[in-house]
């Protein structure tokens, strides 16, 4: 009886390797470091190609900084970490990953990390490249040297993606986990928190060209495509569509640290020109109240009545305050509160002052007296029609009541 290899033979199969065309050389002028300038690095797990860019303190994404110039006190809280605000600058690792793929999973790899820091006041961006899967550990290696020194991770939408994902190449790997224990920013959450009344999208790029100024160059590509081009790039070995990879890549980790330093001065430095929005002054309003900082929340509330806000949103934002008056101590407090609004003409603060005679006082007389301010104010006041017509017909229903109760 002929053999198994015989009978695969006489069928037309090829056994073994050596009729086989020999694999095709890559073009080396078409490889990654004839593209994205940068060098091999060594790593006890073998070398990693590395692209290094060095932003000094006087650069500006767009308009921002990307050195923050105030204590991130209040995003710490905000963060529900406040160990965050003792840390220094060169302890934050800005983070962003390019992927094989965008839902996840043990299948999907990482193959281009940008990571920066702080030294010395310049911000350090390292981006570490798989050249090939078979490098996955060597890159993970050299990512974790330059985690080391770092003690905090700031990503946009990290905690969801990125940071799950290295986590589970790490695991594969039994590598130890370079960012195990860190504090953690997740930039997309606050921008939300931020901007979702006032902007149409809280992409990051959307965010960059909208909040902080800047425009990408025609280098940048659409995400979505990234992993369709690193799979060609495994197959061809043509690495130059990767390089607006790269490009992309760099830009993202930048704009975040650009981000956080643009939204802790906000934060920060509220009434110094850099807010300009009246629904900037709410969304910081709300912020505040919710950590408690309630005279803060207050004066932020009033200046973005102050400067104007659509019709739907002045509503919520005059009923936001007045809630928040009550909140920030007892009605006697509130009612000095309400006084010195009342002083600065805001038309809220003489309404709050009629229900505190109406409702806590017990003086008709005195309501009276507030309510019919509140209506000469209105008259005096520069605003749309809209505006007019909300305080009107506040003022008007507690006019009617009152006069009712005083029998007039």
């Amino acid at each position: 009886m002929p053999s198994l290899s015989e009978q695969l033979k006489a069928l037309g199969v090829k056994i073994g390797t050596a009729e086989l065309p020999p694999p095709q050389p890559r073009d080396p002028s078409l490889d990654i470091d004839a593209i994205v300038r940068g060098m091999w690095r060594p790593t006890p797990l073998g070398a990693v190609f590395v692209a290094e860019q060095t932003f000094f303190p006087d650069y500006l994404h767009g308009t921002a900084a990307i050195l923050p110039a105030s204590p991130t006190s209040i995003i710490a809280k905000w963060a529900a970490n406040e160990s965050l605000a003792e840390m220094p600058l060169e302890s934050f690792a800005f983070l962003d990953t390019e992927t094989s793929g965008l839902s996840g999973g043990t299948g999907t790899y990482a193959f281009l990390v940008g990571v920066g820091r702080f030294v010395e006041g310049q911000f350090l961006l390292h981006q570490y490249f798989m050249h090939d899967t078979a490098e996955e550990a060597a890159m993970l290696e050299g990512l974790a040297a330059f985690l080391a020194p770092c003690r905090a991770l700031i990503t946009f939408n990290g905690k969801a993606f990125d940071a799950p994902l290295l986590l589970a190449r790490y695991t594969l790997h039994r590598m130890q986990v370079p960012f195990k224990g860190y504090a953690h920013i997740d930039l997309l959450p606050l921008a939300r928190r931020l901007w979702r009344d006032r902007l149409p999208s809280r992409a990051l790029k959307y965010l960059e060209e909208h909040v902080l100024g800047m425009t990408r160059t025609a280098d940048e590509v659409p995400g979505y495509e990234i992993p369709y081009l690193y799979f060609d790039y495994l197959r061809s070995g043509d690495a130059r569509p990767l390089a607006g990879v790269f490009y992309h890549n760099a830009m993202d980790v930048v704009a975040m640290a650009a981000l956080l330093a643009h939204t802790n001065e906000m934060i920060a430095n509220p009434f110094d020109g850099r807010v300009q929005h009246g629904l900037d002054f709410i969304a910081l309003g709300r912020l505040f109240e919710d950590l408690q900082h309630l005279d803060e929340a207050a004066r932020l509330y009033e200046r973005g009545l102050e400067i104007g806000l659509e019709q739907a949103d002045f509503g919520t934002a005059v009923r936001r305050l007045s809630i928040l008056q009550k909140r920030r101590g007892d009605l006697e407090q509130a009612r000095r509160l309400w006084e010195q609004a009342a002083e600065a003409g805001h038309i809220y603060a003489f309404i709050e002052m009629a229900k505190y005679h109406e409702h806590r006082a017990r003086d008709v007389g005195a309501a009276l007296k507030w309510a019919r301010m509140a209506q000469r104010q209105v008259k005096k006041l520069d605003a749309p029609r809209y505006v007019r017509a909300h305080w009107n017909a506040e003022i008007e229903h507690r006019l009617q009541r009152l006069q009712k109760k005083a029998g007039l």
